[in-house]
């Protein structure tokens, strides 16, 4: 039996072959590129690191001094149900019956008065709430309110708001009670109408007198005229005692009643 030795060429043997040298210059590439790979991860996952990794929220807004006689221009809203009754930001208990409205800013307790741009009508109402939060609308007035002003028909109008004092004793956040239960707030009812054009002729004629009185419409069909609202019933009595010579049915009735 015959053996033939295969011969290898002896640059093979010494390192330097084509072959072996093609094979050794692909792993030194694959080898440089998986540690370019390597130390650029590393390196975007350090960079991410220091980004923060919840957005922070913006801080709360800055209360607006609340200097006699600043003044705002703006669109005006008004609110309602279903927020009758419920808690308002500053702790009170929203009662749509009564001269409150909502400033983004503005202290709780601050009073403005609020000017109609297109009609002129005003209403002084107490700061007690926050909102609006729509764009471009800086007040959100009570129902009472905006009935006073004729925004509950309009829904939105252009108005100037002008701080003109302050409620320096403001009411003690009520203990938590079922929506339409509001202590110390009155008015005096001077009647009910069926006709809206009646009701509007009672109000204006109260105004004529110095009265502070707003045409309210109720769920059963009819306007109620009502002069206030009263932080205390003698207050509200008084109030009935001048009004019952030309409207004898005048009574007090609570807010929310």
């Amino acid at each position: 039996m015959s053996f033939e030795l295969s011969r290898t060429h002896p640059s093979t043997l010494a390192g330097g072959g084509p072959e072996l040298k093609t094979q050794n210059s692909k792993l030194k590439t694959v080898a440089a590129l998986a540690l370019g790979c390597i130390l650029f991860s590393a390196g975007c996952a350090h960079r991410g690191a220091e980004q923060p990794s919840v957005r922070p929220s913006a801080p709360p807004p800055e209360v607006t001094p609340a200097e006699k006689g600043w003044t705002e221009k703006g669109i005006a809203s008004w609110y309602g149900e279903p927020y009758h009754g419920r808690r308002t930001a500053s702790g009170e208990l929203y009662d749509m019956h009564r001269m409150t409205a909502a400033h983004k800013t503005l202290p709780f307790g601050v009073v403005v008065k609020v000017t109609r741009r297109d009609t002129g009508a005003d209403v002084k109402v107490r700061i007690n709430d926050r909102g609006p939060f729509i764009e471009g609308r800086i007040i959100d007035l009570s129902y009472a309110a905006a009935k006073k002003i004729g925004l509950d028909r309009d829904g939105v109008a252009p108005v100037k708001i002008k701080v003109v004092g302050r409620e320096e004793n403001l009411p003690a956040p009520p203990p938590t009670t079922a929506p339409g239960e509001f202590q110390g707030c009155f008015w005096v009812q001077v009647g009910a109408f069926s006709d809206r054009g009646n009701a509007a002729g009672a109000e204006a004629e109260l105004e004529r007198a110095g009265e502070e009185a707003v045409m309210l419409e109720g769920t059963d069909g009819l306007w109620r005229v009502r002069v206030g609202p009263f932080e205390k019933e003698k207050a509200a009595e008084k109030a009935r005692n001048r009004v019952t010579d030309a409207w004898a049915g005048a009574r007090v009735v609570p807010c929310g009643g």
